[in-house]
């Protein structure tokens, strides 16, 4: 399998991608679907190895600009596990499966039960507990910041950062100062895998699979795209209302056991959740609302300000450059996302994360940058969560 980038010039080269997208199974990285894609607009895409050479001919014929970003996809696969760390247990600096992960939530919740409690918000469409870790020193009337990885399953590098970031709250509490006055005044929701099921299936049988494993009527096509299925602008732009599609919005928003149980815990403490976090890859973003909508939120200037400061702390550690902004107009517009649906819901300082890297290895970042990624992408969450405490409301 092969991973391309093009860049259409014109409507009549988005044309084209539109029709290899009709003829055969194009896998899209970025945007995620065809119907997304507009000219000047960079493209990154997969097909089967034995399609590569029809589509390197019609790509040639129509003249547009391409390059293979991945030749050989396997090869990546069997690269990303490069980390030093080779053991059987749970690491930080590598890749973990959901069994390895669910055993760490109760391992660092037993080892460090003045900092960390384990609750199950609910349960995934094929049965798997959903683990949420709630980090902070107890005190009265606490404010909180929630956090959610693992949306999308391929996003392998998001789940990773959840479990560094509470590894990093525990290592460092009576160290850091900055981290101990985070989690003296404020409690952290930790969900380190939104999708479970998706993300055992990336691990068992399909490592390039996004959405959830639930059954649609009708249809073999399995899956929503959870992040497509939250009641903000539901189905409306930027999604699809076909099963078979990877961006499609459910048969109705929280259609998804996910993202129901998601939605209610945030609506069960919405007077104390103040900010809310949502981690995925890849393309070095940082963007708020809306992107159901062109429109600008009403605190737009300050969501500006923030996410300009976090990129650039982001980037005073390895020089990595974000870009930031609202979703709709800093990227493509896209309904039904969870960050839109918290600002709605009144959770003014609502963040996507779009984490390394801009398409070298797109959803098959190796081992290797998982440390650099995660320390950067920390201090950035840090700002963040600094200036909520600061404004709290």
């Amino acid at each position: 399998q092969k991973v391309f980038r093009v860049i259409p010039q014109n409507d009549e080269q988005v044309e084209i991608l539109n029709f290899l997208a009709s003829i055969m199974e194009v896998d899209f990285w970025q945007p995620d679907s065809v119907t997304l894609v507009r000219p000047k607009m960079q493209v990154d895409f997969r097909v089967e190895a034995d399609k590569s050479f029809k589509v390197e001919d019609l790509l040639k014929e129509s003249g547009m600009e391409y390059q293979v970003l991945i030749d050989d996809l396997q090869a990546a696969l069997d690269a990303q596990f490069d980390s030093k760390a080779r053991t059987d247990s749970h690491s930080y600096e590598k890749y973990n499966n959901w069994d390895t992960i669910a055993a760490w939530t109760a391992d660092i919740a037993a080892q460090n039960p003045d900092l960390v409690s384990r609750s199950v918000i609910g349960e995934t469409y094929e049965g798997r507990p959903m683990y949420l870790l709630k980090v902070g020193k107890s005190g009265p009337n606490k404010k909180a910041i929630f956090m959610d990885c693992g949306f999308h399953a391929r996003e392998w590098i998001s789940p990773a950062f959840c479990q560094w970031f509470v590894k990093e709250a525990v290592d460092t509490y009576g160290k850091d100062t900055a981290m101990t006055t985070l989690l003296d005044k404020l409690d952290f929701y930790v969900l380190p895998v939104v999708n479970i099921d998706g993300y055992v299936y990336t691990w068992t049988n399909d490592r390039m699979w996004r959405k959830t494993r639930s059954k649609n009527a009708g249809t073999s096509c399995i899956g929503t795209d959870p992040n497509r299925n939250f009641d903000a602008g539901w189905c409306t732009i930027g999604a699809s209302n076909s099963p078979c599609s990877s961006t499609y919005c459910g048969s109705a928003p929280e259609s998804e056991k996910e993202t129901k149980a998601l939605a209610d815990f945030i609506r069960e403490h919405l007077s104390t959740i103040k900010a809310y976090l949502t981690i995925h890859s890849y393309s070095q973003l940082l963007l708020f609302p809306y992107s159901y909508t062109y429109d600008l939120p009403p605190n737009y200037e300050e969501l500006n300000s923030i996410v300009r400061a976090a990129s650039k702390e982001l980037a005073s550690l390895h020089n990595t450059k974000y870009t930031y902004g609202p979703g709709a107009k800093t990227i493509y517009p896209a309904a039904g996302g969870s960050d839109d649906w918290a600002y709605d819901q009144g959770i003014k300082y609502s963040f996507t994360f779009e984490l390394r890297d801009t398409g070298r290895y797109g959803f098959v970042l190796p081992e290797s940058q998982i440390k650099p990624t995660c320390e950067e992408t920390l201090l950035a969450v840090k700002y963040i969560a600094n200036y909520v405490l600061e404004h709290l409301y």
